[in-house]
């Protein structure tokens, strides 16, 4: 009975806590958007080796569009639930309860509207996350003008994902966790590559879809994929993802020249070749949080420094790696720096100076006419709450 009364207590609270979050994550996307962000889900080829994201782009407000859940269904909070090695069916009714009614700020299958070609960012999860789990980034990219393609990658590093078999049912596919005694480079090392396949493969997909090819989504959505004819400038692409994600951005960068710079949130840089580093030729931006680097790291980022090639390195004062995903957003200040999803800054503020700090750097690099150069100084670090560089010291001789 003790047991049963303190989880109710413990869900009760955390449901009262996170709703007063939500409202103010809803709130923070929203602020900045003259233009409102939109989504849809794709899944191209029924097969393991198709192409599966969210595509988020820019339109006007409908009142007839729907939000669509944050978490898809149910076989995403048994993912993270393998991801976080807990018993599936007692976590599956406390994400149920706590996160499962809640929508995204983004309007589901909107027709889409822009003023002219949108550039175009393929984003990549980090470990453990899926599609829908960088919201708050996504949106704000689209709210500006970008379309930009969530990838869910298919290599297992993903809580929880799935295809479509031949007889068009859903497969689902799990979380690997490493083996006893297995080492873990192989592994991360072969995930790394397939997904900046995957991420080549969904701007191949993007690339169909703005010829005005005819494409088969097999999720069967209602939006209409020819006003999406030449709505992409081509010419402007960038790679973009959190830890895993980050290492993938360079492993994307390294395989794909169409991709012109990269950005690098936290990147997590073990599952990279050392063989990779000199044949990325692009700019790339490292924005890390204070918590999460070490000097191993850091000494791998280093690695790519040009005297010819810009490539930059911020870090966020009082943020952990989990600043980026939505969840730093959607708990209360004492658990989310219990779980470690929160750091010491406020989550909007560090959101806010990532987000800004981005779109300066794909304006100087994928020439836009914009006014992101506003925020240029955020590339250097110049802010109260930056650090130009690292706060991690790395000795000359680990480079």
């Amino acid at each position: 009975f003790f047991v049963k009364f303190f989880l109710f207590l413990f869900c009760f609270m955390s449901f009262v806590i996170f709703c007063q979050f939500f409202s103010r994550f809803c709130h923070f996307v929203s602020r900045f958007c003259n233009v409102l962000s939109f989504c849809c889900d794709l899944v191209f080829l029924s097969c393991q080796q198709g192409s599966f994201f969210r595509l988020y782009y820019p339109c006007q407000e409908t009142e007839k569009a729907e939000k669509p859940d944050w978490v898809p269904c149910r076989e995403y909070f048994n993912g993270l639930a393998d991801f976080m090695k807990i018993n599936r069916t007692l976590s599956e009714r406390i994400f149920n309860h706590l996160f499962g009614s809640f929508k995204i700020p983004a309007y589901l299958d909107a027709p889409f509207k822009s003023n002219g070609k949108c550039p175009v960012v393929i984003f990549s999860h980090g470990l453990g996350a899926f599609r829908t789990l960088y919201s708050a980034i996504c949106a704000e990219m689209a709210s500006q003008g970008f379309i930009v393609a969530s990838v869910e990658h298919r290599d297992q590093s993903a809580s929880a994902t799935y295809y479509f078999n031949d007889s068009l049912v859903k497969e689902w596919m799990y979380y690997r966790a490493l083996q006893h005694g297995e080492s873990e480079f192989p592994l991360r090392n072969k995930q790394v590559k397939q997904r900046a396949d995957e991420c080549i493969l969904a701007l191949d997909k993007l690339t169909e879809i703005n010829s005005g090819r005819a494409v088969q989504n097999a999720l069967q959505t209602k939006f209409d994929w020819t006003t999406l004819e030449n709505s992409m400038d081509l010419c402007r692409i960038a790679a973009m993802g959190h830890s895993f994600g980050g290492a993938t951005v360079i492993e994307a960068l390294c395989k794909e020249v169409k991709f012109k710079c990269g950005i690098a949130l936290d990147a997590w840089m073990f599952p990279l070749d050392d063989e990779t580093f000199p044949r990325v030729k692009q700019p790339i931006f490292f924005i890390n949080s204070e918590k999460f680097q070490w000097a191993g790291n850091i000494s791998r980022m280093k690695k790519l420094e040009s005297a010819i090639i810009q490539r930059k390195m911020i870090t966020i004062r009082g943020t952990v790696h989990q600043s980026f995903p939505d969840f730093t957003f959607l708990t209360g200040n004492w658990i989310g720096k219990l779980m470690k999803l929160k750091g010491e800054i406020d989550p909007h503020i560090a959101i806010d100076l990532s987000n800004k700090a981005t779109l300066a750097f794909l304006q100087r690099h994928l020439g836009l006419e914009k006014d992101f150069n506003q925020w240029d100084a955020l590339i250097d670090g110049q802010d109260e709450n930056l650090i130009q560089g690292t706060n991690v010291t790395v000795l000359q001789s680990a480079i």
